[in-house]
């Protein structure tokens, strides 16, 4: 007996599945939105879950792979309940994304690529997110982006999280906007 899981989808599943293929025309185009069901019900796409997902579709191994491995929203590895992507091309770079992602790894004890110990974070260095504008910033497990990052505002955030509570949608008005209120 082996001690890999054992992947399956459920009969619930499996329809949502066949509403997914029927929107496309070809078998291709459904891999995204099922890699992405897949990942939000076992928290990754291991290689057992691309074979799930290829075998489900009636797809090559190969096409499912190389789709999950070209996107970096898909986690090729178990993760962290909260994975934090910290951005760190070079508007972050520039306004501190470094800083941040040095210091997310010390408060929480683990480098770029781990996760803790109690599996509630994994932190990854990431290409850019297309937040430019509010660097430094982060995104929390594909969802949540939070922005002009600072080390109060990421000790807010950590302590929010490890009681399950993400941070609120934050709006930030373009700085052309910003004044218009004040015309009407």
């Amino acid at each position: 007996m082996s001690n890999e899981q054992q992947y399956t989808f459920s009969k619930e599943e499996l329809a949502e599945i066949e509403k997914i293929k029927a929107k496309y025309p070809d078998k291709k185009p459904p891999v995204m939105p099922v890699l992405w069901m897949a990942q939000e019900k076992f928290g990754h796409v291991e290689p057992e879950v691309q074979r799930l997902v290829a075998e489900t579709l009636d797809l090559p191994e190969a096409h499912v792979y190389g789709v999950a491995t070209f996107y970096t929203q898909y986690y090729k590895e178990k993760m962290g309940k909260y994975v934090l992507d910290v951005c760190t091309c070079l508007s972050c770079q520039i306004c501190g994304g470094y800083d941040i992602l040095h210091y997310l790894e010390e408060k929480l004890g683990i480098k770029a690529g781990e996760t803790t110990e109690d599996g509630k974070f994994s932190i990854q260095s990431v290409e850019c997110l297309g937040a430019c504008g509010y660097a430094p910033m982060m995104q929390i497990t594909n969802d949540v982006y939070c922005n002009h990052l600072t080390k109060e505002k990421v000790d807010t955030i950590l302590d929010d999280l490890k009681k399950d509570k993400l941070p609120e949608f934050e709006q930030i008005p373009f700085p052309q906007h910003q004044n218009e209120s004040s015309k009407s």
